[in-house]
């Protein structure tokens, strides 16, 4: 059960977004900020993705033989404003920012599904990992964005720091997320905390 100080922060947060929801058009899964609602789609000019060279990507049995607990499951994640009070407009720390589901695949990939994007504008989202350090791994997460009408608007760069508790079974780091328009013009940033709990065969929703 939420105590009286945290239900106060994620009523603050859910504010705040609910204010950019009106007022920008939405860049990723569940961050909604960054630019115009509107744009002229006919004369836009819709930015390539810029390539890097390829490098091996992890497989479970690698990920288990460097030790330590494997990322490779399915995880309930929450993404928390951490440092964004000078953003415009302010997004208090503890401000529950986005939430849902995350696949991560022994071939390296990665599937989100946001529980703070309505399903019309897009709310599945795709990356990439590595391990990069005992139990610890880094993601590199795009994902695309539409306005109701079903019109691209915008895409986001996700990225995140994560590190496995010593059960393997909860995770903890940080994440920035990148706004990008249509032209691929950089246009906002959030970062925080995100934490993630394993989903298992016995996991219920509580």
């Amino acid at each position: 059960m939420k105590t009286t100080s945290q239900a106060m922060t994620t009523a603050v947060g859910i504010a705040v977004l609910a204010t950019l929801f009106v007022s920008h058009a939405n860049a990723q899964c569940g961050v909604p900020l960054g630019w115009p609602a509107s744009f002229d789609s006919q004369n836009a000019q819709f930015a390539p993705l810029r390539m890097a060279p390829q490098s091996p990507q992890p497989t479970a049995s690698s990920d288990r033989n460097t030790g330590g607990p494997s990322i490779v499951g399915m995880w309930d994640i929450k993404f928390v404003s951490q440092g964004n009070a000078t953003h415009n407009p302010p997004i208090p720390d503890g401000a529950v920012i986005d939430f849902g589901y995350s696949q991560w695949h022994s071939d390296g990939t990665e599937f989100l599904n946001s529980g703070g994007r309505p399903p019309a504008t897009q709310n599945f989202c795709l990356g990439v990992w590595q391990k990069i350090g005992y139990a610890t791994y880094m993601l590199n997460h795009l994902a695309l964005s539409y306005d109701s009408s079903g019109t691209l608007n915008g895409r986001a760069n996700i990225r995140e720091d994560i590190t496995l508790d010593w059960s393997g079974n909860t995770c903890a780091g940080t994440f920035t997320i990148d706004l990008y328009d249509t032209r691929g013009a950089h246009v906002d940033r959030l970062m925080g905390q995100i934490t993630g709990t394993r989903v298992t065969v016995d996991t219920t929703i509580q």
